[in-house]
């Protein structure tokens, strides 16, 4: 294409090029205005989503309310009432922790689309109380400034201060940290100076990064409900309702959210991984459904891998084999897990982005053999013999782990030397003898299906000879799954989906920083004290592996 031959005219050139830079900039400001408006309906849609999720907890909330007014006027006292209004409960606080992160996330839109004024009918917050004058007081005082930020004169003269109470927390012990910002006006030009406010975890916040880290602790590490810690509270003399809790747990696991992100993106850059999943209870319409926590964990130290080890926990509500794979989309490598049939799509040999080998659990094939050769148990009831191929089965299994544990923490090279020439030997004369013994038994006897088990997948099962990275069990995800079982007799339940995926977000912090040897308490108190003014592209100095404890007198000059 070739452009219009221009005029000779300087007059008529300069008003040519200055109609265009006018048409520049009418498209320039057509753009902008696209812009904003575009911002202005995200921001809008967010606010709704947080409007939405308000009027839901309400609804819930009332609901509730009612039922427990029913209950005292014409209802039973039977115990299943009871907990089904503790069950109840449970759920509310989940719908408040869902509301919080639904606020801050409308909040960061509104901040992107400028938008500044709060709705009228936002949701109304409980009226906060002055924290209870029994609790001791600890006086942070902000350095002054030594001169004028407007003239640079020294000649300052304190008007005031502004005093900011945050409930802080150490073990079994409850105080107030008093933040406190001098005021000074120059006697040289009138202006007032004060030092800026600190940040903190959660915007206009009253409980201090302690208290978040303790309630979030206590809740999953230590499977205490919200309404549970609520009454703790209340016996030390401070009033903090579940509704409240809920929303400290929501802005919490919002602010966390990068944290997890980071843990992430390390787990499924592995070479190797475990996988398992197990069972969580979620209340849906008054009755609970069967839904599942699944992780994935990294741990290259079986092998002597010098990468640190982390675990991602994921929910979802049915054990579908779209969710795992899913979660393992993008990875490629070696997977170590059960045989779960969910599985089997990951192990095609044309599969995009990668191939991933499966590597069996002897752990899971020996379970089934001890079942049935388990002394302890068929002693007690003399009507049962114990199978003598299962007890066989179990001794020759055992003697392959026992060369394991010796080589448990050496190079790939050395376990792989090691197990060519002494374990597989073992393996394959375990092998044969399983065939010889299926050809004995019947395919649906309980000896049968525990052979079959085993040797329609010999080949994930024997892959550890050829690979001294792979382990020869799964317990790494399987221990990482403990804390879930034990929480399932506490907490009964999930309240929602998004109390689900919270819960996985919280437990795959905790579990990474149990498997860096790092206390997950003080850990995460020290991370909600410093990620508000923490550089997001310094981040992973705060993952537990690289964590390092900042200083009480540090943190303050900080």
């Amino acid at each position: 294409m070739t452009s219009a031959p221009l005029p000779d005219d300087i007059e008529t050139l300069k008003r040519m090029l200055h109609e265009r830079d006018i048409a520049i900039a009418q498209r320039d400001m057509a753009l902008d205005a696209a812009e904003r408006a575009l911002l202005g309906a995200e921001a809008k849609a967010a606010r709704a989503t947080a409007e939405v999720s308000g009027a839901y907890a309400m609804v819930e909330y009332l609901k509730l309310e009612i039922k427990r007014l029913n209950r005292e006027k014409f209802g039973p006292t039977s115990e299943r009432t009871h907990r089904l209004i503790e069950q109840m409960e449970f759920q509310l606080e989940d719908l408040e922790a869902d509301l919080a992160e639904d606020e801050i996330a409308a909040e960061h839109a509104e901040a992107a689309a400028g938008i500044t004024n709060v709705p009228a009918h936002a949701r109304r917050k409980p009226v906060r109380k002055p924290f209870p004058p029994h609790l001791p007081r600890e006086r942070c005082v902000v350095a002054a400034p030594t001169s004028c930020a407007c003239c640079g004169s020294s000649s300052l003269a304190k008007l005031g201060e502004d005093v900011t109470e945050t409930l802080e927390a150490i073990p079994r012990k409850l105080w107030v940290r008093q933040t406190v910002r001098e005021k000074f006006s120059c006697r040289a030009c009138e202006k007032i100076t004060q030092p800026p406010a600190p940040f903190h975890v959660i915007a206009r916040g009253h409980v201090g990064a302690s208290v978040l880290a303790m309630i979030l602790y206590h809740k999953y590490a230590l499977h205490q409900p919200l309404n549970r810690q609520s009454a703790e509270f209340e016996r030390e003399g401070v009033e903090l309702g579940s509704s409240t809790l809920g929303d400290h747990v929501g802005s919490a696991v919002a602010v966390l959210a990068p944290i997890f992100a980071r843990i992430e993106a390390h787990v499924f850059a592995a070479e190797r991984l475990h996988g398992d999943d197990t069972t969580v209870p979620l209340m849906a319409k008054n009755k609970t459904i069967t839904a599942r926590l699944w992780d994935y964990v990294r741990d290259d130290k079986p092998f002597g891998g010098t990468d640190p080890p982390a675990a991602v926990f994921y929910f979802s509500r049915d054990r579908r084999g779209t969710h795992p794979q899913a979660h393992l989309a993008n990875y490629a490598g070696i997977f170590q897990a059960d045989a779960y049939s969910g599985y089997t799509e990951l192990y095609k040999p044309k599969r995009e982005p990668g191939l991933i080998a499966e590597a069996a659990c002897w752990s899971h094939g020996r379970r089934k053999f001890f079942v049935l050769a388990d002394i302890a148990a068929k002693a007690r009831d003399s009507k049962v013999t114990i199978s003598p191929v299962a007890f066989e089965a179990v001794k020759q299994i055992d003697a392959i782990f026992d060369i394991e544990r010796e080589i448990n923490g050496l190079a790939p090279d050395v376990r792989h030397a090691v197990r060519q020439e002494r374990v597989k030997p073992l393996v394959e004369e375990l092998h044969a003898w399983m065939k010889r013994q299926r050809a004995q038994v019947s395919a649906k006897s309980h000896i049968g299906k525990a052979l079959n088990y085993m040797l329609k997948r010999w080949d994930a099962f024997a892959r550890f000879l050829d690979d001294g990275r792979i382990c020869l069990s799964n317990n790494a995800a399987e221990r990482g799954l403990r804390a879930v079982a034990l929480g399932r007799k506490s907490w009964l339940f999930a309240g929602s989906d998004r109390g689900g995926e919270r819960a996985a977000l919280v437990y795959s912090l905790f579990y990474t920083a149990k498997l860096n040897d790092v206390d997950p308490l003080a850990w995460l108190t020290d991370v909600l004290a410093r990620i508000a003014e923490h550089p997001m592209h310094l981040l992973d100095q705060l993952l537990p592996w690289n964590w390092t404890p900042l200083a009480a007198p540090a943190r303050a000059a900080a």
